[in-house]
């Protein structure tokens, strides 16, 4: 019997984050820049005829059996599974389906490269594969977001699902709607070997959940907390900073505008940074980085800093003292891929 397997790859964010939230990108609009990297989000469905479902997350070397049923509970530790799953049935076979599906990602939940946002698009890679639906790039990307956002009530913004579709340097736009616009950035690839050669990915070995730290960002958006506002329009300006200095080659600019976003991304709101992860920025900068930040929604998880030259050696060394590790990559320019054998 045929398997059908999907691959999407994780996301750094190199600017703009948290303007891709509601409410605020639905009152002001929303800018990124983030870039795809060689880690990913794995998924496999292979079709059975026992009438059962079985979800696998062999990271976590957990399984769950279920009878065959048109909606499966979204426990905890399957409800990404569960919400792809429940969706597709609703919108598109209505019929239970009988299957087993295996997971895993190259990266742990709670580390901010948009590891759930990008194993929801990668589990509904494998069924679109699977059930031959008609789905394109946005088509998945925006079902992605409403599976976490609406039908599970995962607090989130919305660049993880598209930047995992569509892969590659994208400047993303967000306006009210839901809308998102995708802009493909063709940077030179000497700039982009030269961009990666001067970042570390930095892991903290602590994880949190994002969705805290973005329900505390949004409440500041409904209270009208002029501090956080203003944080989010220096985030999007920040963006656009990024952007030019990408393609016109500008890397010296880079750290400069990272650490310019550093600043404002802690005013959003309070959980975002704490007294380690400020230690380990300030040691990053006394020993070479000209800039860095805390990747996806803060408060743990990875950290990107620019080391110009051939810092990078010197900051890696310095942030052993933490505990955490270095996880190298490289840019990736495709998105979501899936296949069958």
């Amino acid at each position: 019997m045929a398997v059908h397997r999907s691959k999407a790859p994780l996301r750094i964010s190199l600017a703009g984050g948290g303007s891709d939230v509601s409410p605020f990108s639905d009152l002001y609009g929303g800018a990124i820049l983030n870039a795809t990297i060689s880690l990913y989000a794995h998924a496999t469905v292979e079709p059975t005829d026992d009438g059962k479902i079985s979800i696998v997350l062999a990271d976590r070397k957990l399984e769950k059996v279920f009878n065959g049923s048109e909606v499966l509970p979204a426990g905890e530790e399957v409800a990404l599974h569960a919400g792809v799953y429940n969706r597709i049935v609703k919108e598109f076979v209505h019929k239970p389906l009988s299957f087993r599906i295996i997971t895993n990602v190259d990266a742990p939940p709670g580390s901010g490269l948009g590891t759930s946002s990008t194993l929801v698009v990668a589990i509904l890679g494998a069924f679109t594969e699977w059930l031959k639906l008609p789905l394109g790039e946005y088509d998945i990307a925006h079902l992605a977001y409403e599976i976490e956002r609406n039908d599970l009530g995962l607090a989130g913004g919305k660049q993880d699902q598209y930047s995992a579709t569509f892969g590659g340097v994208n400047f993303m736009e967000f306006s009210d709607d839901d809308k998102v616009i995708v802009n493909p950035l063709r940077i030179k690839p000497i700039y982009l070997d030269e961009l990666s050669h001067n970042l570390v990915l930095y892991y903290t070995a602590t994880s949190r959940s994002s969705a805290g730290i973005i329900e505390a960002q949004q409440q500041n958006v409904l209270n009208g907390n002029k501090v956080s506002i203003e944080a989010m329009h220096q985030m999007k300006k920040q963006a656009i900073m990024m952007k030019e200095a990408l393609l016109r080659g500008n890397l010296g600019e880079i750290g400069e505008i990272l650490n310019y976003g550093w600043h404002h991304k802690k005013l959003m709101a309070s959980e975002i940074s704490n007294p380690f992860l400020d230690a380990i920025y300030e040691t990053a900068l006394k020993n070479g980085a000209t800039g860095g930040k805390i990747s996806g929604a803060g408060g743990g998880g990875f950290m990107l800093f620019y080391c110009p030259g051939n810092t990078r050696h010197a900051v890696m060394q310095s942030l052993q003292q933490f505990g955490g590790e270095t996880r190298l990559f490289d840019f990736t320019n495709s998105g979501l891929r899936t296949w069958t054998i």
